[in-house]
């Protein structure tokens, strides 16, 4: 069983910047897409970006151009930089395979962006 520690949430400002952090407690070099989700009281669970073993990297519309995604298959870890915040991107987020099925749909505690001034 896997588990997804996600971190590096917390209250920013509009326009500032946080880097989040998702630390895989199984190699990760083998799951070729690799994804942060975010999900807000109400709603669903949405996904925001997808980086793939291959280079290929996939942004929602809402947050290209501000979010980066990286991921670091030696430390089993994947990054979400946000750059410009928005009230709007205040939820809770997680990462997770892409499809979330292949870790059986396990998920983290997630880690909670707050953006308000």
């Amino acid at each position: 069983q896997v588990q997804l520690v996600e971190s590096g949430g917390g209250l920013v400002q509009p326009g500032g910047s946080l880097r989040l952090s998702c630390a895989a407690s199984r190699r990760i070099v083998s799951i070729n897409s690799m994804g942060w989700y975010r999900q807000t009281p109400g709603k669903e669970r949405e996904l925001v970006a997808v980086i793939s073993n291959d280079g290929s990297i996939w942004y929602a519309d809402s947050v290209k151009g501000r979010f980066t995604i990286s991921r670091d298959n030696a430390k089993n870890t994947v990054f979400l930089q946000m750059n410009y915040l928005k009230p709007e991107d205040t939820a809770v987020y997680y990462c997770n395979a892409v499809p979330s099925a292949v870790f059986g749909n396990y998920w983290g505690q997630g880690t909670q962006v707050t953006v308000s001034s």
